[in-house]
């Protein structure tokens, strides 16, 4: 492991000690150039720009008070919200989204997802899969997907970079795994401390490079006994690391600062703190995906606030979706006025749905027999609401679309076929990126 010095704690040479960069314990993505090119001839896919934000709403978002109000429901099911009128004709959406509403048009509602586990997991959310019965190795997240088939955009940037908070007891957080596809492809964290260390510190090039030489002939012994992948994933983190570090574009896209004060506004602020319950309710992070996406970055993934709200449901929806509302709207116009938007895919779920009954602390407990999703921007056909629940919000009645469908279509926007990519896992094994013969891209969206 590769150790540079960072910051606090003065040491004989003047340096500060305060967290060391550590090349491996950091979350960098990619893979080298020969690589990135030989990747995209066995896949047969073409270098493009485009790319994804993942935006994942933590505990299970109450489907029935978002996009899909059911005012003739029973009171004790229909809730406290009321719809208003989007800029598509004859779809609504909750009255606490007026600014997602203006932009509608650029926006689809899928009032009908199913195919949840029910576990609290950003899992399905980011990888398409179930936990269950994974290969060796386990299902990599599609930011992984990404960076093992296309690589970075830029050299200087990682391929995948994750915002979210690490949360409960997955080794990867809510930002996903790299799954068999290795640590070389697993998402670059910068939150905390890693976001210190992107600053050489007066290291100069010449003792980067001494270090390095030294690294490389230590990589090149482990390379022959290690047949694993493991040690490839350690090269492709020293090579990405000293590529990000030696170059300022990953900390100059981290630097909100650069943005005008303006449009920091138009996106909001949330809370500058981690929530007891180990949730953020940043909206900077929402402005920080899009700057990431034009610096470089194929996959941002971040989430917002945490939604399992077994009490105070509307209390805590009168906090929460305003704020929602705002960066999500505020993400679609941003990349809208720089022409990204056709380029950049958005999607924004959680886990599983809410019970149609209100229980007796004015809450709704946990629901995976359908939920909800909303994607926007990627090329795709906007403007729509697919699917739809029954008359109670308790399953869906038209349309159902299961996770993996999301999943095909996301990939297709991203110009990857999913009836012909495979990978290999650990096994040697080719897998498809979505259960063959079972789910296809959206028909109504591409």
């Amino acid at each position: 492991m590769l150790t540079l010095l960072g910051k606090r704690t003065p040491l004989c040479d003047r340096l500060d000690r305060r967290a060391f960069l550590r090349i491996g314990g950091l979350a960098l993505g990619g893979m080298t150039l020969p690589q990135i090119l030989r990747a995209e001839q066995v896949a047969g896919l073409p270098h493009n720009n485009k790319g994804i934000i993942q935006i994942f709403l933590p505990g299970g978002p109450p489907h029935q008070d978002m996009w899909d109000i059911k005012m003739e429901a029973p009171s004790e099911i229909r809730g406290e919200f009321t719809p208003i009128q989007t800029k598509v004709p004859g779809v609504e959406i909750c009255e606490l989204f007026p600014r997602i509403a203006s932009v509608a048009d650029k926006a689809t509602f899928i009032r009908s997802i199913v195919g949840a586990t029910g576990s609290h997991y950003s899992f399905q959310c980011l990888t398409g899969q179930t936990d269950r019965n994974q290969p060796l190795g386990g299902w990599p997240a599609l930011g992984s997907v990404l960076s093992k088939l296309y690589g970075p955009r830029d050299p200087a940037m990682p391929a995948y970079v994750g915002l979210s908070p690490k949360c409960g007891h997955a080794p990867w957080g809510d930002n996903g795994q790299p799954g068999y596809l290795g640590v070389a492809h697993a998402p670059f964290t910068p939150n905390g401390d890693g976001k210190e260390d992107l600053v050489l510190n007066g290291i100069t090039l010449d003792r980067l490079n001494d270090r390095k030489q030294v690294l490389s002939a230590f990589d090149r012994f482990r390379s022959q006994v290690d047949h694993s992948g493991m040690m490839e994933g350690y090269d492709a983190f020293t090579q990405r690391a000293f590529g990000i570090l030696t170059s300022s574009q990953l900390a100059d896209a981290l630097d909100l600062e650069q943005e005008p004060k303006e449009l920091r506004d138009r996106y909001g602020y949330g809370e500058d703190k981690l929530q007891a319950d180990g949730s953020t309710r940043l909206l900077t992070n929402f402005l920080l995906a899009r700057r990431l996406i034009e610096a470089g970055v194929r996959c941002v993934s971040l989430s917002f606030s945490r939604w399992d709200w077994h009490g105070n449901n509307f209390g805590r929806a009168r906090q929460d979706f305003p704020m929602l509302d705002q960066a999500v709207s505020a993400l679609i116009e941003d990349l809208e006025a720089r022409g990204m938007l056709d380029d950049v895919s958005i999607v924004v779920w959680g886990e599983f749905g809410r019970t149609p009954k209100i229980n007796n602390n004015a809450g709704r407990d946990h629901w995976p027999q359908v939920s909800c999703a909303m994607l926007a921007g990627g090329g795709l056909r906007h403007g729509q609401v697919i699917g739809a629940t029954n008359r109670l919000g308790e399953h869906a009645a038209d349309r159902p679309v299961h996770f993996q469908e999301v999943f095909a279509t996301l990939y297709s926007s991203l110009g990857i076929n999913v009836d012909h990519v495979t990978l290999k896992d650990l096994q040697g094994r080719p897998r498809f990126l979505v259960d063959q013969n079972a789910y296809r891209p959206m028909p109504e969206l591409v």
